[in-house]
């Protein structure tokens, strides 16, 4: 990959933890990177690495990242639907916003939906508080998104019928434009 294309991901650190390992000559210190990395068009992913040095644990969490991206689908600069992921004692409940509200969530879950390029969005994190599960649990939420066309397929009905008009033309929209720079 050229460097010129890597620059074209938002690239964020979400958290740097020095940890140790207790050898018999005292301690061993490595540091762990979790990093988010996303397109800004919907496609993001996490990406957690470890390293003796802090920039070689931020590179390799990115090179996971890059390597793990998923997409998204997006409604214009939303979310399609609210849905709650679990990872382990972690739990992260998202929602579509209207236009203009913005991210409203803290932590690495407004880091992962930011990079992913969702603008507008209600997010709450329960139970643990660690980074690296709320991060995992961000991504189950997201990746646990269903296509309006997939869940009128699954009902047999037209997805005209079931899903509001205006939430369908702002997913129809955007991936017509998905569509358009992918070709």
């Amino acid at each position: 990959m050229a460097r010129d294309e890597q620059s074209q991901f938002d690239e964020r650190v979400i958290q740097i933890n020095r940890v140790a390992k207790v050898v018999k000559g005292g301690r061993r210190f490595s540091f762990t990177a979790l990093v988010v990395v996303g397109d800004g068009t919907g496609k993001v992913g996490i990406g957690y690495g470890k390293a003796k040095e802090v920039p070689a644990a931020i590179q390799k969490g990115m090179e996971i990242a890059r390597k793990s991206m998923v997409v998204i689908p997006m409604a214009g600069q939303t979310i399609v639907h609210t849905h709650i992921g679990r990872h382990d004692a972690s739990k992260v409940l998202i929602k579509p916003a209207a236009p203009g509200t913005g991210v409203i969530a803290g932590g690495a879950v407004r880091q992962i939906l930011e990079a992913a390029g969702i603008k507008d969005a209600l997010a709450k994190s329960m139970g643990s508080g660690t980074h690296l599960n709320v991060a995992r649990a961000t991504m189950e939420a997201l990746t646990g998104q269903r296509r309006p066309d997939q869940v009128a397929r699954l009902r047999g009905k037209q997805a005209e019928d079931i899903i509001p008009p205006g939430l369908l033309a702002a997913y129809r929209g955007t991936e017509s434009v998905r569509a358009a720079s992918n070709n």
